[in-house]
């Protein structure tokens, strides 16, 4: 399919990028295309960004029948601009979008769509050090009628966002409140998927782990309340004793790019990673005697975070004196200076556009 390019006519004035924060700012132009049974997806179109006009009866609305995903796209020292493993996004939406009934898109399609969008708007990739713009492709259901049943049209949107840092800290530590009251995903669940629900979920957990002073909720598994998963916008990983121990993908983690990613930059520098259960009673255990070393997350957002406090059931402990870890830092700078093409990428991880 061809896709059509409507440029503003009213372009918008571009932030300040020494204070663009996360999310706040967004482009002159989005990505739009449609779905309607029988016909499939079509009108591939880069439309001024503008309000959506929404039924109240719209099912998305109702039922959130809606995935989403998030990648960047940076600009590098020659001024080129590049994407860093765009495939691996479109995949997982397309397998969020299968969980929850939602007709499949074709990826090289979407990879298009991302690369054209981004050149349209290129002027607003950001050139101060460490910015990137974000991409948020999502689709959602825009049948009208209160039933539930997946919905027979459906629209695939892809918007662009200017960004700086996800954590107001940075790259310093952050501090987890473990949660063991709610519980954001289950095996069988949409846990791996990105949708839009899981995170609605997860507010409740997030507003209590703020009101206390700390930055993100740190999610034990549904069924017992004793093996850790992911924090709210991030995988998570611990330096154990020598060894990198993230908890194993099940059905109720999502497989983060960023996560895979640095699973394979550890073992193509030759450190031992696990990928397994891993108890919180062990972790806390492991801390208490100094063999929990560092501690961090990963994420598109946020890339690296590294973990400084924990909290659970009263007891705090810190972890590598709450400074960030020589191994976070080291994954921290490699990634991102491959992201940003400041080093060379063995891997092929970066497509330019």
């Amino acid at each position: 399919m061809q896709i059509s390019i409507t440029r503003t006519t009213t372009p918008k004035q571009k932030p300040d990028e020494a204070h663009l924060g996360f999310g706040k700012y967004f482009t002159d132009h989005m990505f739009v295309m449609d779905y309607t049974e029988g016909r499939g997806w079509h009108d591939p179109r880069v439309v001024p960004y503008a309000p959506f006009e929404l039924d109240p009866a719209t099912m998305c609305l109702h039922y959130a029948q809606e995935t989403f995903e998030g990648m960047k796209a940076y600009r590098h020292e020659d001024g080129s601009l590049a994407l860093f493993r765009p495939t691996e996004n479109i995949k997982r939406l397309n397998n969020s979008d299968r969980r929850l009934c939602i007709p499949q898109l074709d990826e090289e399609l979407v990879l298009e769509a991302i690369k054209t969008l981004v050149r349209v708007d290129a002027d607003w990739v950001p050139h101060s050090y460490e910015t990137s713009l974000y991409i948020r492709p999502f689709v959602f259901a825009t049948d009208i009628g209160v039933g539930v049943h997946p919905s027979k049209t459906y629209k695939f949107v892809i918007i662009l966002s200017p960004v700086g840092a996800y954590y107001p800290e940075g790259v310093n530590p952050v501090k987890i409140y473990v949660e063991d009251e709610y519980s954001r995903a289950s095996v069988g669940g949409t846990g791996f998927t990105k949708a839009a629900a899981n995170y609605a979920i997860s507010l409740a957990a997030q507003e209590k782990a703020m009101k206390l002073g700390y930055t993100q909720v740190l999610w034990l598994d549904s069924a017992e309340k004793k093996y850790v998963e992911e924090v709210g916008t991030m995988n998570v990983a611990f330096k154990l004793d020598g060894k990198v121990v993230t908890p194993a993908l099940g059905g109720s983690i999502l497989p983060g790019i960023t996560r895979k990613s640095v699973i394979e930059l550890l073992r193509y520098w030759g450190v031992t990673v696990e990928e397994r259960k891993l108890g919180i009673a062990e972790l806390m255990e492991a801390a208490e005697n100094g063999k929990l070393e560092e501690a961090f997350g990963t994420g598109t957002a946020a890339v690296i975070s590294p973990i400084g406090e924990l909290y659970y059931e009263g007891k705090t402990v810190t972890i590598s004196d709450f400074k960030t870890g020589p191994l976070t830092q080291k994954i921290y700078d490699e990634l991102t200076a491959i992201q940003w093409g400041r080093a060379k990428d063995p891997f092929g991880w970066v497509v330019k556009i």
